[in-house]
């Protein structure tokens, strides 16, 4: 079995991600409450009681408003850097404090997470894979520009969140102040619709079976607009639009069907469908 993967919120109002195999989980980011965190993973089937550790990308609010109350919650350790915790001015449990070290994996269970450092405005900002049976998921989001730890760890993909913040005309023509328009695009913000689609296009691997296009601008792109460009150009790769009000559904990542039939890789994991799977 690879591993399972959903987003239980994406954008400026909160992000956290789940990724999985059947006996243990992790988010990355903590950007909506433990009750709302709750609630949302057993709504689509997923048990909160699986979940191990909490990994966090960087200090912004949007990805750590909701920690304390993860923390709180669940009881899980929170795998973050010293720089992202002074900066970020979490106050957490001393045993609830673990921290990573970058390209050096952490084992959790059976999964294996590796941290890589990545441009964007923040004090330390990492990104993350997680991988699981020769499977991996990629959490690319907050990037400033595609460099090449992103790159690198993203032809090793066979699910990614990726993020696509802003169509550049909609930026453009936006009200946004002229310095906030130069922060999101100035290479240490957030990458464009055509800065992700160029990624997709240039590194993506020929195993790879879904792109949750994440971090969506509320004011500077729509989700069909995004989806509209991706996918002419998806192939074989399945296109999802993560919101920022709602979680996605589970899929379901497994390199042992490749392309012919998917029997699990193309599937979306209903909530009536997944007690035989989560519990």
């Amino acid at each position: 079995m690879g591993l399972f993967m959903a987003s239980l919120n994406s954008g400026s109002n909160g992000n956290c991600y789940y990724v999985g195999n059947d006996r243990e989980g992790i988010l990355v980011d903590a950007g909506i409450s433990g009750t709302e965190t709750d609630k949302r993973m057993r709504r689509i089937g997923l048990v909160p009681e699986k979940l191990k550790a909490v990994f966090i990308t960087h200090e912004h609010g949007d990805h750590i408003k909701g920690l304390r109350s993860i923390v709180k919650r669940f009881k899980v350790p929170v795998f973050i850097t010293s720089n992202t915790l002074e900066r970020g001015r979490l106050k957490l449990k001393e045993p609830y404090i673990k921290h990573f070290t970058p390209f050096e994996p952490v084992r959790i269970g059976n999964l294996s997470i590796i941290p890589f450092p990545k441009y964007h405005d923040a004090c330390d900002p990492h990104s993350f894979v997680v991988t699981c049976n020769q499977v991996s998921v990629g959490i690319f989001t907050d990037i400033g520009l595609a460099c090449k730890n992103v790159i690198r760890h993203f032809k090793q993909c066979h699910a990614a969140f990726l993020e696509a913040n802003y169509d550049e005309e909609m930026l453009d023509r936006g009200n946004y102040s002229y310095v906030l328009k130069n922060r999101i695009r100035g290479g240490r913000g957030h990458l464009s619709n055509k800065q992700a689609l160029q990624l997709f296009l240039e590194h993506r691997p020929p195993f790879m079976s879904h792109l949750f296009l994440s971090h969506l601008s509320e004011n500077n792109n729509r989700p069909e607009l995004v989806k509209n460009l991706f996918t002419p150009c998806a192939g074989k790769t399945e296109i999802i639009v993560a919101s920022r009000y709602e979680e996605t559904p589970v899929y379901s990542i497994d390199k042992r069907y490749g392309y012919a039939s998917r029997p699990f890789t193309s599937k979306i994991v209903r909530p009536n469908h997944q007690l035989s799977l989560f519990q």
